[in-house]
């Protein structure tokens, strides 16, 4: 469902605003619920998968596809501490969020730091490259050379951009200080650091136990893992109908709201997946902890006709999603791109 976005919309939007703000506030004890329920049936099953690595593949893929979700509600806990909204102590925060990171294997401070970017920038089409997916407008795709057409096609075909692309993200791609803004100088040691403390982590559970069950079982979970964290990324944020312009028209309340998608789960995959489904709530408002976010749009349930909601089944027809439209301002396929220069030039 979309909402066709009126002159009173920053009004509304900014007494949801005010609504949210009595959410924005860390709660220790739910927090240290969240962690019990994460961490323990991750380690659990991590456990489990260790043991049957030797009697059913299987199994131990299964449980790898189940155990990715535990870990994606680690990297969510991760996620808010990285937006200081977690717990009410900067230095348990930052401890939390650097344990998270050894789990998840994305560094803390570093990857925090660039999803603050994300939000202070996000659908604005002059920064596309710092903690976004590669999103040409037709008029860009139009002025590439055969090659590059051809390179960006496969970059946003289904197996790069769903299969190799995460976990080359996740491995590899976070272990790198790509970043060359002046603000991330400091973090670039800081990433050195946590990739150190990764590293040694695991050098050290390999050199306890079988080394290579341990990184079969590991790295199988966190491959999953991956796949199921930029699948829910494409989806906030590559809807037919979302929001994208250049920095002169760019917005932060419209790019909030219309650029991120509610994914409309059922509960049980909000819980599995730390509510991060209620994405549209969470730019609005990134100070909302996790475990709070379900509740805080239950406050304001006027606010859904604003918003764009995206059940399972919609979601697969956003796979052909790959350029953004600026006249129709919207996402369009390559089939729907070549039939609109078919007319053109007709």
């Amino acid at each position: 469902m979309t909402y066709n976005y009126s002159d009173d919309f920053k009004e509304k939007v900014t007494l949801a605003l005010k609504t949210l703000r009595n959410f924005a506030k860390p709660d220790n004890k739910k927090a240290i619920i969240q962690m019990i329920t994460s961490f323990g049936p991750f380690l659990a099953v991590w456990v489990l998968m260790y043991f049957v690595w030797d009697y059913s593949k299987i199994a131990f893929g299964l449980l790898a596809f189940l155990n990715a979700f535990f870990l994606v509600r680690i990297f969510i806990i991760q996620h808010d501490c990285g937006h200081q909204s977690y717990v009410k102590s900067k230095f348990w925060r930052d401890t939390i969020g650097v344990v998270c990171s050894v789990f998840s294997t994305i560094p803390y401070h570093y990857w925090a730091k660039s999803h603050d970017f994300h939000h202070s920038h996000s659908g604005m089409l002059d920064h596309r490259d710092i903690g976004d997916i590669d999103t040409l407008t037709v008029a860009e795709y139009d002025a590439l050379t055969p090659i590059k057409r051809i390179l960006y096609r496969v970059y946003r075909s289904f197996p790069v951009m769903f299969i190799i692309g995460p976990i080359y993200y996740i491995l590899i791609h976070n272990r790198l200080p790509l970043i060359s803004l002046p603000q991330f100088k400091k973090e670039k040691i800081r990433l050195i650091l946590a990739n150190l403390l990764i590293i040694s982590v695991f050098v050290g559970v390999c050199l306890l136990f079988d080394w290579k069950k341990v990184l079969a079982t590991h790295l199988t979970i966190v491959s999953f893992f991956a796949i199921v964290a930029i699948w829910f990324f494409y989806i906030q944020h590559q809807h037919e109908h979302g929001y994208k312009h250049w920095k002169n028209k760019w917005e932060y309340l419209f790019a909030a709201v219309k650029g991120s998608t509610f994914y409309k789960l059922p509960k049980f995959m909000h819980w599995f997946t730390g509510n991060i489904g209620y994405h549209h709530i969470h730019h609005l408002n990134p100070a909302i902890p996790s475990y709070k976010l379900a509740k805080s749009i239950e406050s304001i349930p006027w606010f859904h006709k604003f918003t764009t909601e995206v059940t399972f089944i919609e979601s697969l027809k956003m796979i052909s999603h790959k350029l953004w439209d600026e006249q129709s301002e919207r996402m369009i396929s390559f089939t729907e791109y070549y039939r609109m220069k078919k007319l053109q030039t007709a």
